[in-house]
């Protein structure tokens, strides 16, 4: 069983507002004239106002570290992307938006969540904790970042579904820390009425041909398991009447 380690970023960020500089010329004598908009300046002052068509297709939410983000893969290889095109192919009207950050902890997840939070979620999938396991944060305190996460989504999406992934840790941090991580997962599940996915790495976590060399982070063959494991989880939630 596997846990994330800390590797170089990989961002998920909105593009900023373009910043436009207005220039104009005021005549100061008598015979200065105003210039007026002509039919074509109006039709094309009007083109330029226009705003972009917004999609307004629910909003299935990854967020989460580098095992979202799909570090040392083709972003569509990744399991959210994966999961996105089951999406497509069941006919289900929802898009995918991957919010993964490679590194992230849950005390970074909870500083960055309101950013995130900026668009509507109409599905939340929570994956972090995994590398507060390797840190040894102890878990009482991994357990309120996450809590925390939660309750923003609620706050800002109170009719959201909210599905945890649970993540298990190697046994060299000693069963008095392994259980207690382990079980923050299922706990949090309960008390938030969530849906649980067990384990996000079952079949893939420590299975050589499934991970990439740094024996970590699953290969392409592995996040279509993934994928399939998320999907057991998801599909449910997206039917409608669900």
């Amino acid at each position: 069983m596997l846990s994330i380690s800390f590797t170089k970023n990989r961002r998920y960020s909105f593009l900023p507002a373009g910043l436009v500089l207005a220039m104009s010329l005021l005549g100061c004598t008598s015979g200065s004239t105003t210039k007026t908009d002509t039919p074509a300046d109006t039709t094309r002052a009007t083109t330029q106002a226009t705003p972009a068509p917004v999609n307004k297709q629910p909003v299935v939410l990854f967020f989460g570290n580098s095992l979202s983000a799909g570090l040392g893969v083709e972003p569509e290889e990744a399991f959210p992307a994966l999961v996105g095109e089951k999406i497509k192919a069941a006919g289900l009207n929802y898009r995918v938006v991957n919010a993964g950050l490679s590194g992230e902890t849950s005390a970074g997840g909870k500083g960055r969540i309101g950013w995130v939070l900026r668009q509507p979620v109409a599905v939340f999938v929570l994956e972090l904790g995994g590398n507060d396991g390797l840190r040894g944060i102890l878990p009482p305190s991994t357990k309120a970042n996450l809590q925390a996460i939660i309750d923003s989504v609620k706050l800002k999406n109170p009719q959201a579904k909210i599905v945890i992934a649970g993540m298990q840790i190697p046994p060299n941090m000693g069963a008095q820390y392994t259980k207690p991580f382990r079980d923050i997962f299922p706990a949090l599940a309960k008390e938030n009425q969530a849906a649980l996915i067990p384990f996000l790495l079952e079949n893939v976590g420590g299975i050589p041909r499934l991970n990439q060399p740094d024996r970590i982070h699953p290969t392409a063959e592995g996040h279509k398991i993934v994928a399939n494991t998320v999907w057991q989880t998801l599909e449910p939630l997206l039917k409608p009447g669900m």
